[in-house]
């Protein structure tokens, strides 16, 4: 059977030595597993003593990928002596024609490197500074309601209450029904080897309540209703809305911030209850289905496994996550500016900021609180 594998062979004349690529020069054999390596180390060697004729002749096939490879070699200029057939010289000349350098690599000196890493580091104290300012007008905000509650924002509060909490309700459910199911499934197949089939009561209870339903259900509202609160007030700056409430007198921080951080610090105790026992149906089903802990047993095993202190754990950490996600939602809104493009920046950097705070309170919640319900 004929090879058909891209290689160069060289052979010796008196005038010098003269590469012989041979094979099919192709985009389907160029692409095969481990071809392109053995190629690319055979071209590297005659780069360093390049051959002083190159004879095409023998090539079964060359298409435009296989000339781009022998032109790129040849330091995008034509060798001095070459041999080939008319149809190869077409390929090679369109390829010459119409290929581009690839861009330099730009290489920063120590100077640039210094001045981007102090504008980045400029940058987060920024956003330091504009959320510690978001925080104190948070809080001028609340004082402000509770000296004059009949002005309070409540018809907006009621509509973020359904959008942010009623909504998610399904999709929270519904993953948090599956985690439960797979924990339940991981941790049977070791606890089986042991013959400690009733301690994943122990485990599902005190890492679901405690730690999974909490952080799960804030990933999952950051996800989704950190990046709408982004979106609606980015959209607000891009039709100049923010604009006309500023010339109105209207506060941006009493009518924009506040319902959706009360909101917010309302709904997600809320949501982590529900999220947590749709983990813990979840994890009951399967532990039923893979160990025969019955859900009985498992209803009554429960409150002596984990303590109340633990879901009191989990409700304050949750209402901590609901406001740090709204005001992280708000303050990436607020920074807008008015085209489109911002709005998708600011909307995917509020998602992925939520999102690691929310990871980083846990871990500080779990050094902190490490000795309570435990």
């Amino acid at each position: 059977m004929e090879d058909l594998t891209p290689r160069i062979t060289v052979q010796d004349a008196p005038e010098g030595r003269c590469a012989l690529p041979q094979g099919r020069w192709t985009a389907a054999q160029l692409t095969l597993p481990g071809v392109w390596r053995g190629l690319a180390a055979s071209l590297k060697v005659w780069r360093v003593a390049p051959p002083v004729a190159w004879d095409l002749r023998g090539l079964q096939r060359l298409d435009h990928l296989g000339a781009q490879v022998l032109w790129n070699h040849w330091g995008r200029q034509w060798p001095e002596r070459l041999e080939l057939l008319a149809p190869q010289r077409a390929v090679l000349e369109r390829v010459a024609r119409y290929a581009v350098a690839p861009p330099l690599r730009l290489r920063l000196s120590w100077s640039q490197r210094v001045d981007r890493l102090g504008a980045g580091v400029l940058e987060v104290l920024e956003h330091g500074r504009d959320l510690t300012r978001l925080i104190g007008q948070l809080a001028l905000d609340l004082g402000r309601l509770l000296r004059a509650p009949h002005e309070g924002p409540w018809r907006d509060l009621s509509g973020h209450l359904y959008h942010i909490g009623a909504r998610a309700l399904p999709i929270t459910a519904m993953v948090g029904f599956l985690i439960g199911v797979v924990l339940a499934y991981l941790t049977s197949q070791q606890l089986r080897q042991f013959g400690a089939d009733t301690f994943i009561v122990n485990i599902l209870g005190l890492g679901l309540i405690r730690e999974l339903g909490p952080l799960l259900a804030a990933v999952l509202i950051a996800g989704r209703s950190g990046s709408a609160i982004t979106a609606q007030i980015g959209v607000m700056r891009v039709t100049e809305e923010l604009d006309a409430m500023r010339v109105m007198g209207i506060p941006r921080g009493f009518r924009l911030v506040l319902p959706r951080a009360l909101a917010l610090a309302v709904a997600m105790p809320l949501i982590t209850v529900w999220t947590t026992v749709a983990a813990l149906a979840g994890g009951m089903l399967a532990a039923d289905l893979a160990l025969g802990v019955t859900p009985e047993y498992f209803l009554h095993a429960l409150p002596r496994a984990v303590k109340f202190a633990n879901l009191t754990l989990a409700l304050a950490k949750s209402a901590v996550f609901g406001v740090l996600i709204a005001l992280i939602g708000c303050h990436f809104g607020l920074r807008v500016k008015p085209n489109t493009e911002s709005l998708g920046q600011g909307t995917t950097a509020s998602v992925v900021t939520s999102i690691t705070m929310v990871i980083l309170v846990d871990a500080l919640f779990a050094v902190i609180f490490k000795n309570v319900g435990i």
